[in-house]
């Protein structure tokens, strides 16, 4: 190889140095040109999220382009104008300002009420945007307003054994039936963060109502073929949409300020999903009128944190972000509720036991949960002699009533967790209990039915085990609570959400009977979770982005 001159080698580390700059400044362009090898694409993921389904436009007109103002109103100046002419032209200058002002301010306040929470009744036209097939979400309403659907109570001795190996019998049996399920449908049901979810009762097809961030409410028909107009692309079953559904702007205005908490239907026909969201209202959609009605609302700016409704379906009680909570009755007017304040911290989570109703379980920030006795509260006025026309008692008022001798069995029981309880509910029975907790724990109680005929406080409040579960959702997942199964006629079990993108499935004695996942499809939290009241095979889970998952038999 012959020797190279100094000029040569000079010249071959210009290159050298030129070429690690360019990649350095990732100008791949620049690097191509001058001969260099291109680096490999990276691989592709195998989990792609679901797409929404492109709906087939008109082509639109073209609209004339738009022309100053000053160029439109303003005529030419004429410098040999009379006196008077000059006066008039100023006049009708200054008319004309006066009325763009006028206009401009009447669109201010336009747009300043149309922020604002709204208070009045809505149809469907009003809940859904331009260009949504109202005729055909009002006629799938009617169709579900055709059956009454009433929730069944359960017994609260039923599934209860003395030998453990029952137990064991009835989880195997439910581990047959649910570990297998596999995601059969997915779709992008809301436009944001999912933040609750219900499950309609209905066993012929797979309804679920989810609440979003923004006050939107999804209702997705998960198993309906989908429309013919739809311009769907069937090779690719990967991201393609599965079912049908629509988004009701329930709550206003459409941002977090709306973010619908919870999410409850009629428990004595279904016909009817009531939501309560961060504008601090409840209101009910009904079925069969397609009209959304204001039911409660909060006259301070304390936000409503969640709701549940009696069995009776005539009863509501709502918590609320001031540690107290609100019994509604339904067919009063919204403002007779009654406010009780049971905590100095936020009451993240109530829940009325199905079966005795008159037991109230509520979890705070203040790290308690309290099981109440409904009737105690009820009978405060008459024993404290107050005013009857009182509807509001703060915490000085029941800390007072709580320390008199009427009050024996007000409070039946109380757990003090590590951490705030996030979530604390009732099982169909009325007998079990499950809470999460910021401390990263399930913890599980099993209270004896012969404890709540006694005035008495509970004879022991300790829960009978504790799980450890990752329950650290930070700021961009939504809480992760652990849902009762609603079917009565099953061996009590609960759905949470996993962090590493699975559902866990626990019996009500704290063995995991199933974990659900698949990776091929699902690269997010599924945050929110739910279960069909009659069909054991079914669970539906809800992530951040508003996309929504079905879990079901594969060959269903």
């Amino acid at each position: 190889m012959p020797k190279l001159s100094a000029y040569e080698k000079e010249r071959e580390a210009n290159i050298a140095r030129n070429k690690a700059l360019l990649e350095q400044l990732e100008l791949k362009q620049a690097v191509e040109s001058l001969g260099f090898p291109a680096k490999s694409a990276p691989p592709k993921t195998k989990a792609k999220p679901v797409q929404p389904v492109k709906k087939s436009k008109k082509k639109e007109e073209e609209l004339p382009r738009r022309q100053s103002a000053r160029l439109r109103n303003t005529a030419a100046v004429d410098p040999n104008d009379s006196p008077s002419k000059k006066r008039k032209r100023e006049a009708e200058e200054q008319e004309r300002l006066a009325k763009e002002s006028e206009e401009r301010l009447a669109n201010e306040e336009r747009e300043y009420l149309a922020k604002r929470p709204r208070h009045v009744d809505l149809s469907l036209v009003d809940l859904t945007d331009e260009g949504v097939e109202v005729a055909s979400l009002a006629a799938q309403l009617q169709n579900i307003a055709q059956a009454v659907r009433p929730k069944r109570a359960g017994d609260v001795d039923v599934f209860v054994f003395e030998e453990n190996e029952k137990d064991e019998a009835e989880v195997k049996e439910l581990r047959k039936k649910l570990q297998g399920l596999k995601i059969v449908a997915r779709a992008k049901v809301t436009e944001n963060r999912v933040y609750s979810a219900v499950y309609h009762p209905d066993p012929t097809k797979d309804l679920i109502f989810f609440g979003d961030k923004h006050g939107q409410l999804g209702m997705w028909d998960a198993r309906a073929p989908p429309d013919e107009g739809d311009d769907e692309d069937e090779s690719n079953t990967d991201t393609k949409e599965d079912g049908k559904y629509w988004r009701l702007q329930v709550h206003w205005p459409a941002t977090s300020q709306s973010s619908i908490s919870s999410v409850k239907l009629d428990p004595v026909d279904s016909h009817t999903v009531y939501t309560s969201a961060y504008d601090r209202s409840v209101r009910a959609l009904s079925f069969t009128t397609g009209i959304s009605r204001e039911v409660f609302t909060n006259d301070d700016d304390t936000l409503i944190s969640c709701v549940d409704v009696v069995p009776n379906g005539h009863e509501m009680w709502i918590a609320d972000a001031a540690g107290g909570v609100t019994h509604l009755d339904l067919r009063e007017h919204k403002s007779k509720g009654k406010w009780y304040q049971l905590s100095t911290q936020k009451i993240g989570c109530l829940s009325v036991n199905p079966t005795r109703t008159n037991f109230l379980l509520t979890a705070s920030n203040s790290r308690e949960m309290r099981i109440w006795d409904i009737r105690k509260l009820e009978s405060m006025v008459s024993d404290l002699a107050l005013d009857e026309t009182t509807s509001e008692f703060d915490s000085e008022v029941v800390n007072q009533y709580r320390e008199s001798e009427g009050s024996t069995g007000l409070l039946r029981g109380e757990w003090r967790h590590e951490k705030s309880v996030s979530s604390a509910y009732w099982d169909p029975r009325g007998r079990s209990i499950v809470s999460t907790s910021y401390d990263d724990s399930i913890r599980l109680w099993d209270i004896h039915s012969t404890a709540f005929d006694s005035p008495k406080p509970f004879p022991s409040s300790r829960p009978f085990t504790r799980i450890t579960h990752n329950c650290q959702t930070g700021k961009w997942l939504t809480i992760l609570r652990a849902q009762w199964n609603p079917n009565p006629d099953v061996y009590p079990h609960f759905t949470i959400a996993n962090m590493n993108h699975s559902l866990d499935i626990i019996s009500c004695k704290g063995e995991r009977i199933a974990r659900l996942s698949d990776p091929s499809k699902i690269t997010a939290v599924q945050a929110v979770t739910c279960s069909h009241p009659s069909t054991v095979e079914r669970a539906a889970t809800g992530n951040a982005s508003g996309r929504c998952v079905l879990w079901a038999p594969a060959d269903d």
